[in-house]
């Protein structure tokens, strides 16, 4: 299980954390400052000059999910998390992350009063790094009006909230034990999708509106827009998978097996391990079914109608050649088959 201690710079994160591993038994401290530090030594320096955050950096992201996981692998029990994290997606993408590895998280927000912070910010400056090396990082008071916005949106509806401006952080360590002991700190409600270990089939379905539009969905299990769909399960046939992940995306219900437009071979790209890829066409929503579309969920983020221009600025390249060749089989009535994205066999 994981604890992870949101809030702004100054909100007393590190130090409450520190307190925190006296009181829950077998529990260890994992600051992922730590992997930001480390990545002048790993990423050319141009490379970092092309960010302002260091979390805005993948590679990032993707090393706090790798380190975690390793870390409750070798030594088991609590880890404990002191870290700013106020974009939604950047949360969706690493508390999906650890519970694609079944690891539990528990998200509480540390909230003094903003004039607080600011009293602690302007006590307290980022000093510069002691080589002076080119490390990324936010100052801290940059975290203000985004920590603002975040905890009157999604995290204070996600994280379990402490006001901390009149606690020690010996006192807010034991709110923060308390909060896990009780159930007060949920786990946070995003949904496991194990990370595959060989190649996969999924199975994505194209709902349209009444203007011909197609939806996309942003999952909260990774990043970047997507069909409604998913992994077929084993045993389990491809356009039944499509139906079933697009009522537990969606709540939308088809009643009959979609019909085929494309199968698509996406070759391996480790990490990844590729695999087969369908698309079903499920056919058009009117306005009181699409309404009827569950946002937001555990599994999705957000969801919009596109035309084919739009969805070339939201789908990585490969799945926009997929999508586009899906629409020229919807218009013919003939599926195709692709090899990453390009039709093989066509008619001429």
């Amino acid at each position: 299980m994981i604890v992870w201690i949101n809030g702004a710079s100054g909100a007393g994160k590190t130090s409450a954390a520190r307190e925190l591993i006296e009181l829950i038994p077998n529990s260890t401290l994992f600051d992922p400052e730590i992997i930001g530090g480390g990545l002048p030594d790993l990423l050319p320096s141009k490379h970092l000059a092309e960010v302002s955050d260091y979390q805005d950096l993948p590679i990032w992201r993707r090393l706090v999910v790798d380190t975690a996981a390793a870390l409750l692998a070798e030594l088991g029990g609590v880890l404990v998390v002191p870290m700013t994290l106020l974009r939604q997606d950047y949360r969706d993408e690493i508390f999906g992350g650890l519970a694609s590895r079944r690891i539990a998280v528990r998200h509480v927000v540390l909230a003094p009063d903003e004039t607080i912070l600011r009293t602690r910010i302007s006590a307290g400056p980022v000093p510069d790094p002691p080589d002076g090396g080119t490390r990324v990082r936010q100052r801290p008071s940059e975290h203000i009006e985004p920590y603002r916005v975040a905890l009157a949106g999604w995290l204070g509806a996600d994280a379990h909230r402490i006001d901390t401006g009149a606690l020690t952080p010996h006192q807010i360590a034991e709110r923060i034990a308390d909060a896990v002991r009780t159930g007060e700190a949920s786990v946070c409600d995003i949904v496991q999708t194990p990370e595959p270990t060989a190649e996969t089939v999924a199975a994505g379905v194209l709902l349209f509106d009444e203007r011909g539009r197609v939806l996309l969905v942003d999952p909260t299990y990774k990043a970047g827009w997507e069909f409604p769909g998913g992994v077929v399960e084993p045993g389990e046939a491809p356009a039944r998978a499509g139906m079933r992940e697009v009522a537990e995306e969606t709540g939308i219900r088809l009643t009959h097996a979609p019909r085929l437009l494309v199968a698509d071979w996406e070759p391996p790209a480790p990490p990844g391990y590729g695999g087969m890829r369908f698309l079903f066409d499920g056919g058009s929503l009117d306005g009181a079914r699409a309404a009827q579309l569950l946002l937001p969920g555990p599994e999705l983020r957000d969801c919009r109608f596109v035309t084919e221009e739009e969805a070339a600025a939201l789908l990585p390249p490969v799945r926009y050649e997929r999508l586009r060749w899906a629409l020229r089989a919807r218009e013919s009535g003939v599926a195709l088959y692709l090899e990453a994205g390009v039709p093989v066999g066509a008619p001429g």
